[in-house]
């Protein structure tokens, strides 16, 4: 048997359709297959690639790291070098507020700890979420989840949650003093980049303080420069009690965050001690490449280019089919009129040589998320192939 056959024969399929680009090596924006094919990577495995693939430096990082040691101990009982160093680099990004770091897995994983964190910590049970949100695929992750096309076949899941529209101000009357935390995405990725106001956020913050909720950000896909700041919540002058954080913090290792103050983190101490425990978070080779990443987004300066990077994508991607693009830096939605047209276009793109998707919640719109070091004429050649395939699909 092939590796085309073993895939479908014995790894567990998540739809009856997948794309099965086999891939044989991958660098930088680009994905190699066994028999020459090439791809551009615009959508960097989902928002993970920031750095792109195989960075030089986060290979250098993990080879050192293979040279010490793996897995030693569960989370947070030995002093592990690669774990102490990234979670003061973190911080260093971050509000002197947020200077607790508990290292997990994946983004569901770190999502799962921030709404136990807050549960425990304010001894409330309701929780708040937006309509349209995607927080992960686990059980506490997906009761928090806003489309209930992903839920309802999974119910019963977790009581006392309820739901907000993202960005609607009248609906933060729906948060009270019996609400343990807020978790909302700072960028709605899922719902195709839906951006709110400054305002709304202000509001939000104010409306959290005033109530003692707890205020989650998921910055699973915002994070980690996306957005032209290392945190998307810079763009809206707010800080959050608790912030998530994953995909691009690896440069492509497994690994998630979720920080807060050590007053807030120090709920899992006691009564039960151990209140959240994880095998395998914080990994020493994931927590070496993570630093590295962070090591390469602020040497590099790829922070400060992601904007003209998203102006120079919206200056080429002109077509009639294209109804409007929406974005925060490097984290795009172009619209069309149907998922049947974009479905034909991002296939035909496919067969060009760039990997484009849409979003769950948002059929109609086509991912871009390249990984930030793109450069300009990575951009033009894109820019020119996605045109292509809208011509001739």
């Amino acid at each position: 048997m092939n590796n085309r056959q073993l895939f479908l024969a014995h790894l567990a399929q998540t739809t009856d359709f997948p794309l099965m680009i086999e891939v044989e090596k991958a660098e930088g924006i680009y994905l190699f297959g066994p028999n020459g094919e090439k791809y551009i990577d615009l959508i960097s495995g989902i928002g993970v690639s920031n750095v792109g693939h195989r960075h030089p430096k986060v290979l250098n990082a993990i080879q050192d790291q293979l040279d010490k040691y793996l897995h030693l101990m569960v989370y947070g009982e030995y002093v592990q070098t690669p774990q102490t160093l990234l979670a003061k680099a973190l911080t260093d990004t971050l509000p002197s507020h947020l200077d607790n770091v508990y290292l997990v897995n994946s983004g569901s994983e770190a999502v799962e700890g921030a709404l136990k964190l807050a549960k425990r910590f304010t001894n409330r049970r309701e929780l708040i979420s937006c309509v349209n949100a995607y927080h992960g695929s686990s059980h506490g992750s997906l009761s928090v989840g806003g489309n209930e096309i992903f839920k309802r076949a999974y119910r019963p899941l977790l009581p006392g949650i309820s739901h907000i529209f993202y960005g609607s101000f009248s609906d933060l009357e729906k948060i009270t003093d019996q609400t343990a935390a807020v978790i909302i995405e700072t960028i709605q990725g899922e719902a195709g980049i839906r951006v709110a106001c400054r305002e709304y956020f202000q509001a939000l913050r104010k409306k959290c303080d005033k109530t003692g909720t707890l205020l989650i950000l998921d910055e699973i896909q915002a994070g980690f420069g996306r957005t032209g700041k290392m945190w998307a919540f810079e763009h809206f002058d707010i800080i959050p009690d608790i912030l998530v954080c994953a995909k691009g913090m690896g440069g492509g290792m497994p690994i998630g965050a979720f920080i807060a103050n050590r007053e807030v983190m120090g709920a899992f101490k006691n009564n039960p001690l151990l209140g959240h425990i994880t095998t395998f978070g914080g990994h020493p080779v994931s927590a070496a490449a993570s630093l590295a990443t962070i090591q390469i987004l602020q040497e590099e300066n790829l922070i400060s280019q992601v904007e003209a990077k998203a102006n120079l994508f919206k200056s080429l991607l002109v077509h009639p089919k294209i109804k409007s693009i929406r974005n925060k830096g490097l984290m795009m939605a172009v619209e069309f009129e149907s998922f049947e047209v974009l479905k034909k276009i991002i296939d035909r793109a496919i067969e060009l040589g760039v990997i484009t998707d849409w979003f769950l919640f948002c059929d109609d719109s086509m991912r871009i998320a390249p990984p930030l070091v793109i450069t300009e004429e990575e951009i033009q050649e894109a820019s020119r192939l996605i045109l292509q395939a809208i011509e001739e699909s």
